[in-house]
């Protein structure tokens, strides 16, 4: 089965109106693989300025939402308001959000399940920590957290899964292209057993971590590695390379 590439720019807490409008031009006038499905998540106080400018060929993510569609849970959005103002995706377990903001398999899965209420596309991060590594625990923990992932989705077509190696997040030093393949081929191996064969051919499984141009190119050509989420990268022109990995 044909899964098509996807990479996401993950801007995190980053950008101004300037710099967010030379991004977007940047991105609007580059030359993309058009085989290429491109989301840019940006900040929530520019999810509205970004989708205004950026070309609708490009889908725009929120970063986080909370579980409930309103109420006084000051500095939340929700699924339903990410909606509202045409957003497509959000982005949800991210490493940020497990080991700064201490959120739970538990608490990500309900994430999960009530932005799928709201039709929201969901890119789920899973991952281990650099001490996870060290200990020899990946395995446990990447699957503890895609059981709560499972438990909660209720459509698979509206899911793209990020495996993030936390210890390479921001380094500039990313995973081999073997360390990786290894392990996306271990998540779809567990979709198999848990989920269905259909689910574990059809899920696209995406790679974080120093995700850059001149290494792109080696990860986007392993097997079960479909595309990626990228941080500091997508602030850069070499976001186009990243883009472009497969061409």
């Amino acid at each position: 089965m044909t899964r098509k590439f996807f990479v996401c720019g993950n801007w995190k807490m980053n950008g101004s109106k300037k710099s967010i409008g030379e991004l977007i031009q940047t991105l609007n006038t580059a030359k993309l693989d058009p085989n290429v499905e491109v989301v840019c998540a940006a900040p929530a106080i520019y999810l509205e300025l970004t989708r205004s400018e950026l070309d609708p060929k490009f889908s725009v993510a929120a970063q986080n939402c909370y579980i409930v569609p309103s109420g006084g849970f000051t500095g939340e959005i929700s699924p339903a308001m990410i909606k509202d103002c045409g957003m497509d995706w959000v982005i949800l377990g991210h490493s940020t959000r497990r080991h700064i903001f201490g959120e739970s398999n538990e608490f990500i899965g309900q994430k999960i399940a009530h932005a799928q209420e709201n039709d929201l596309g969901v890119i789920v991060c899973i991952g281990e920590t650099r001490e996870e590594k060290e200990k020899g625990i990946t395995d446990q923990v990447i699957f503890a957290q895609m059981k709560a992932i499972a438990d909660n989705v209720k459509d698979w077509n509206k899911v793209v899964l990020a495996y993030e190696a936390g210890w390479a997040i921001g380094t500039g030093n990313a995973a081999s292209p073997q360390h990786v393949q290894q392990i996306h081929a271990k998540v779809r191996e567990w979709l198999k057993n848990n989920v269905s064969e259909a689910v574990a051919n059809s899920v696209r499984i995406i790679y974080g971590g120093s995700v850059r141009g001149d290494t792109c190119r080696e990860l986007a050509a392993q097997k079960d590695i479909d595309g990626f989420i990228v941080g500091k990268g997508s602030l850069k022109p070499e976001f186009v390379d990243i883009v472009n990995a497969k061409a």
